[in-house]
């Protein structure tokens, strides 16, 4: 599938498509379709040119200098000034897949047909991407308004053979060098051409649209944790029936309790102390873990609604519109990608602070229920996983700061001219950082979680979860370094591997 080409200016795309042109290097091209559309823009943007009317990032300047004329023998070292200024970003290279998504959503929108552009400037984008040349783009200078005006100018720079890119290698060398090597001749930009290059939400949107894929399996994997930890904690399941749920019939609520019913299905840990168990109820980590995770589902059909929206949408400006005006507007503006990236990076907190509890309830020798303090072999001489939830809580706590909303935090810019901005970049690379952290947070609990169910033989844990806990062969024994141990795990999960095992068992979780 990684080798079936996308095509961009016809069918919305969709997150997984961006995924594997970002992720796996699938070829992109531009639907037949939208050649039509991106001739008829072109011609109205070289019409309007000709008008001897001011025409915004044509023949005027840009933001607080837009009421600065431009002679017409100045327009392509306009459009060219423009990329150059804007790629004053900072700070670490943003990652590869970032890049490779951004570069990709921008010359969807501009196949659109809404943004003037020669036919020969998207193809220059799919060109860098097909030979898998990826510029380099500094972290630090995006306020997600006007578009990520900073990002998407370093990218622009490698089009025209300035800047930095990394090749297919990994290697690091002058974007001239690598056109050249490719066979590309450096872009010359056209009337508009720069002003539409940078002016779209095409960063924030690819690092929604990967998080969303991330935070999903996230969510199911969340499932899989608690179903392990309850079981091992000898909990119950049955405030997870159904009947129960459907009192307060949320949809991710309901899901996850189904999901967890299933997991600890058949689990002879569950029916040894069903008939005979003097607890009346539950901890909260475990009897409320489909109420969080499932909010925080519904937390991510809300980003997921935002994100297709996006998808479908042409972000630029001016636009150009099917009646040829070129229309100023505000579409530009990424506060809808803010909120949805906040939102998650909430979810993914609140995710993370459950399972932590479990993990600390695990190890904890008063609430665990005869597990042997810090599942240490000889507690005492050995410290078992003990450790390892100073990890996870340090993890929960900074996605907790993480947790707090960019997109409050607007600073007005540009002379005041763009008096209003999102933070939408902000809370995308906050939320990238979030889930790491939440991978991570669940690699302890699998861990934890897996080494308790062992530590239940004789009695056999539910088919699924004992499918995830010979894949996580937690191995008891003395003490030696659980690091190696948590990132394998983590790396099952990110993987999906850790799902895969429970799911082979008990077929797909929603």
């Amino acid at each position: 599938m990684a080798d079936e080409t996308v095509l961009i200016g016809g069918e919305t795309l969709t997150p997984q498509d961006v995924a594997r042109v970002a992720r796996e290097d699938a070829p992109v091209a531009i639907h037949p379709r939208a050649l039509e559309r991106i001739d008829r823009a072109f011609t109205q943007i070289q019409s309007l040119s000709e008008s001897g009317n001011p025409v915004y990032g044509v023949s005027t300047g840009f933001g607080a200098l837009s009421t600065t004329r431009i002679p017409r023998e100045q327009w392509t070292a306009l459009q060219h000034s423009l990329v150059r200024s804007h790629a004053a970003g900072m700070g670490a290279p943003v990652e590869r897949e970032v890049v490779r998504a951004m570069m990709l959503l921008r010359a969807r929108t501009l196949a659109l047909g809404h943004s003037g552009v020669h036919r020969r400037t998207i193809e220059q984008i799919l060109a860098l991407l097909n030979a898998g040349l990826t510029p380099v783009v500094p972290e630090h200078g995006s306020l997600g308004a006007s578009g990520d005006l900073a990002p998407l100018a370093h990218f622009s720079l490698a089009l025209l053979g300035q800047g930095e890119v990394t090749d297919a290698g990994g290697r690091t060398l002058p974007a001239a060098q690598a056109l050249a090597a490719a066979g590309l001749e450096p872009l010359a930009l056209g009337p508009k051409e720069g002003l539409s290059l940078i002016n779209g939400t095409d960063g924030m949107l690819g690092m929604l649209a990967l998080a969303l894929l991330d935070l999903e399996l996230l969510c199911r994997t969340a499932d899989v944790a608690a179903a392990m930890s309850v079981e091992a904690l000898l909990g119950t399941d049955t405030a997870f029936d159904p009947a129960v749920q459907a009192l307060r019939p949320h949809a991710g609520q309901a899901t996850s309790a189904a999901n967890l019913t299933r997991l600890m299905a058949g689990s002879a840990i569950v029916a040894s102390h069903r008939e005979n168990d003097d607890r009346v109820q539950d901890a909260y980590s475990m009897r409320c873990a489909p109420q969080v995770v499932g909010a925080a589902r519904d937390v991510l059909a809300y980003a997921r609604g935002v994100a297709e929206i996006e998808l479908a949408s042409a972000v630029d400006n001016p636009s150009v519109l099917d009646d040829g005006r070129l229309v100023s507007n505000g579409n530009f503006h990424g506060i809808p990608l803010g909120f949805a990236a906040d939102f998650l990076a909430i979810a993914a907190a609140e995710i993370g602070a459950i399972s932590e509890r479990r993990v600390d309830r695990l190890l904890d020798v008063t609430r665990s229920m005869g597990l042997p303090a810090f599942l240490a072999q000889s507690p005492g001489l050995d410290s078992g996983l003990m450790i390892a939830q100073y990890t996870a809580a340090a993890l929960v706590a900074e996605n907790r700061r993480l947790a707090a909303p960019a997109s409050v935090d607007s600073i007005p810019t540009s002379g005041m001219q763009e008096d209003h901005v999102s933070m939408g970049w902000s809370a995308a690379r906050k939320l990238r950082r979030s889930l790491h952290n939440l991978t991570r947070i669940l690699a302890v609990e699998l861990l934890c979680s897996a080494r308790a169910l062992e530590l239940r033989a004789p009695l056999a844990s539910a088919p699924a979860t004992a499918a995830v806990t010979a894949l996580i062969d937690p191995r008891p024994g003395p003490d030696r370094s659980p690091a190696p141990e948590l990132e394998r795990v983590a790396g099952l999960i990110e993987s999906g591997a850790a799902l895969a095992a429970a799911e082979q068992v008990i077929g797909g979780l929603e």
